[in-house]
């Protein structure tokens, strides 16, 4: 325990104002003097020790009756390490403009709320801490890694306009984090290293307007960048990356919770210089509302294999070259044209409109490969909102796609389907291939008359009936057997029309088999 005799008057100072939770405040008033950036260059008049703090918050000096005690600082350089590790601080800590020496450990603390904003610190070590109140390190510049792994935050966490860098590794790792309040890491908020916060509890959500996350350079070898925000297996109410956010590296989501809203309004989505190519990965992952309308394209893969989504909302720069759909699910789209900004700087929507069918089979087709479920999905959407000639044409597309990875031969026949019946999705083409042929053979047939099979015996020849007999494959019409030619261009005509006839009938009954049933 230290005595009292061996305090610098700054930190007696500190230690007298304690028990009634004054404020102590260092700074000269100077601004080219007060510039934390330089706090290391402060002297003994401006220094406390860290082992000074720790014994305030242990219990130290102890309060006087009807007093709340509480340590506020400013302005002081912090020598040493400040180690709270297992304690149960039961006082307010408020720093502000302070430089550390060495990086705070909280492993494990119980403390109440914390404040230590537009401060340095090489670090900050609070995992397994029980925060019961805020954590706040606003406007701060952390030069090493923020861990809060496994802590639990009553309040909020306040990381606005904070600056977290590190040279390897994650900048902030808080897998596990249990919050009862936000997560606010906007106005300029920076990780260069990324961010980590694998199954997370954040029913308060989280909030990155305008922040910037980097994804990390690996441990102990220089290398391909790759996950700049890892949020796999999060439970959140909203997460909320718009209006600015920018991610060099992917944003991934695998497995996430969100039960209102995820958006990426506005945001700008880099894959990493050198990783897979990927900007956002959300397979598997659950959410109410996917707003997706960026400010510019992702510049790498976009995935949504497996990923569950009641309604999305797109716009002309929210999709890449390359999208995984397969198992994509959703309940409604919708397409954002236009937004404007309110004199408040409040994202606006202007306008909304549903996009063609030809657009929409166009973001499927920048899938790799062929899958049917994409189709079936945006089909069973189309069905859902009235417009079933839309599903239709969505099917027929899926049919164009698949055939595509056949073999030759079924290649041929999907071609003669796609003309003659559309799949069965256009049966009416079936229809106008019959009249043009109907009409050829009646045409053809009328320029000269037939030599009967049996002279005298038999219907007057009529070509239109003729032409009908040809092309209907069942039944007769007593006109084919009575009649030949001898005209041997219009006998291969009548050879030809039966061929059709055969074809088209075969292709009806394909189509309208294939139209009944799921592919």
């Amino acid at each position: 325990m230290l005595s009292y005799d061996e305090l610098t008057p700054p930190e007696r100072e500190l230690w007298d104002a304690f028990p009634e939770g004054r404020h102590v405040d260092l700074r000269t008033g100077t601004p080219g003097e007060d510039r934390v950036t330089e706090g290391g260059q402060w002297g003994p008049e401006r220094t406390v020790r860290a082992t000074v703090i720790a014994v305030l918050l242990s219990g130290g000096n102890a309060p006087r009756p009807g007093a709340a005690p509480g340590l506020r600082l400013a302005g002081a350089r912090i020598s040493g390490h400040l180690d709270l590790s297992d304690l149960e601080l039961g006082q307010a800590l408020r720093i502000e403009e302070c430089w550390f020496e060495e990086a705070p450990t909280l492993q494990g603390a119980s403390t109440r709320t914390i404040r230590i904003m537009d401060s340095r610190l090489p670090g900050l070590d609070a995992g397994l801490a029980r925060v019961e109140g805020h954590l706040d390190l606003s406007r701060s510049r952390v030069e090493g890694c923020l861990n809060l792994l496994n802590a639990s935050v009553a309040g909020e966490l306040v990381l606005n306009g904070t600056r977290v860098c590190v040279a390897k590794g994650w900048a902030v790792i808080a897998d596990g984090l249990d919050m009862g309040g936000g997560i606010f890491c906007m106005h300029g908020f920076t990780a260069r290293g990324g961010i980590r916060l694998l199954g997370a509890q954040l029913p308060g959500g989280l909030f990155m307007q305008r922040a910037h996350v980097e994804s990390p350079v690996p441990l102990g070898r220089p290398g391909p960048r790759g996950v700049a925000l890892a949020l796999d297996n999060v439970v959140a109410s909203t997460l909320n990356l718009s209006d600015g956010f920018t991610s060099d590296g992917t944003v991934r989501l695998r497995g996430a919770r969100v039960s209102d809203t995820l958006t990426f309004a506005g945001a700008v989505l880099n894959a990493a210089p050198g990783g897979d190519g990927t900007a956002l990965a959300g397979p598997l992952m659950q959410v109410t509302d996917f707003d997706v309308t960026c400010a510019q394209s992702p510049s790498g893969t976009v995935d949504l294999r497996g990923a569950q989504v009641s309604r999305l909302r797109d716009n002309e720069h929210s999709w890449p070259e390359t999208v995984e759909l397969d198992g994509f699910v959703y309940g409604s789209v919708e397409t954002l044209e236009a937004v404007e900004a309110t004199e408040a700087g409040e994202r606006r929507e202007v306008r909304r409109r549903r996009q063609s069918v030809a657009y929409r089979v166009g973001w499927i087709r920048r899938s790799p490969g062929y899958s049917p479920q994409p189709y079936e999905q945006l089909a069973s959407w189309y069905r859902t909102t009235g417009h079933d000639d839309d599903a239709r044409r969505v099917l027929l597309a899926k049919q164009r796609h698949r055939r595509r990875t056949l073999r030759p031969a079924a290649q041929v026949w999907g071609h003669v389907l796609d003309m003659t019946v559309g799949y069965g999705y256009r049966p009416w083409l079936a229809g106008i291939w019959l009249l043009a042929l109907t009409l050829l053979g009646n045409l053809a047939f009328r320029t000269q008359p037939p030599t009967p099979v049996k002279e005298g015996e038999g219907a007057p020849f009529q070509p239109l009936v003729y032409t009908l007999d040809l092309l209907i494959p069942i039944g007769g019409l007593g006109q084919r057997t009575a009649w030949y030619w001898s005209n041997g261009s219009l006998q291969w005509l009548a050879h030809l029309l039966i061929a059709f006839g055969w074809v088209l009938t075969t292709a009806v009954i394909a189509g309208a088999t294939r139209a009944l049933q799921k592919d």
